[in-house]
């Protein structure tokens, strides 16, 4: 199974995500939409439709949940959470390296909506540039080393559906898929105890 990863904003907030699903929703941003078998991991303020899989709501998520003696998931869904919250917390420690190296990620200057982008495509240039070749980079170590904990919110989701498949149909096919995931994940955890 392939993933594509995507964590949906610098800092995850509820507007990030709006602003998110608002850009991959307007055909003219030319969003790449991950192909048949891969998926955005995202959070749980994205719908659970076709190529996106977000957690399962009202179940333990956050890494810290599951510290300690006898806190190991409980269940399907459980296991689920918690690796995808193992994924999240990679993604986010990526971007903590990103911003802490580019500050200007932090606090984007007011540059013409045309040229903001090409800004935070350059610094993932030299992000990655750094990243393939410095292999003793501090940066990198230091936050390989820190366990991040990254917010999920529940946050609403709005904008147009332009080439996102939003629909009933899609929705019910997207959360069997979860679901029968999250079983073949439990039952291999199980297996192997």
């Amino acid at each position: 199974m392939m993933f594509t990863f995507l964590y949906t904003g610098w800092e995850g907030t509820a507007n990030d995500s709006r602003v998110f699903l608002d850009a991959i929703t307007r055909s003219k941003n030319k969003f790449p939409l991950p192909k048949e078998g891969e998926y955005y991991v995202i959070d749980s303020g994205f719908p659970c439709t076709v190529g996106f899989l977000p957690p399962f709501r009202c179940e333990r998520y956050h890494l810290q949940e599951y510290h300690g003696r006898g806190r190991q998931p409980r269940g399907s869904k459980e296991l689920f959470n918690y690796r995808h919250s193992s994924l999240r917390n990679v993604i986010e420690r990526c971007f903590g390296v990103l911003k802490v190296r580019f500050q200007i990620l932090k606090m984007m200057p007011p540059y013409k909506q045309s040229r903001q982008p090409l800004t935070v495509i350059a610094c993932c240039t030299l992000h990655n540039f750094i990243r393939k070749w410095a292999y003793n980079d501090v940066m990198f170590r230091q936050w390989e080393e820190e366990e991040q904990e990254i917010e999920d919110e529940e946050a609403g989701t709005s904008g147009s559906n332009n080439s996102i498949d939003l629909s009933d149909e899609a929705t019910t096919a997207m959360v069997a898929y979860r679901n029968q995931l999250s079983q073949v994940m439990w039952h291999e955890y199980v297996s192997n105890m």
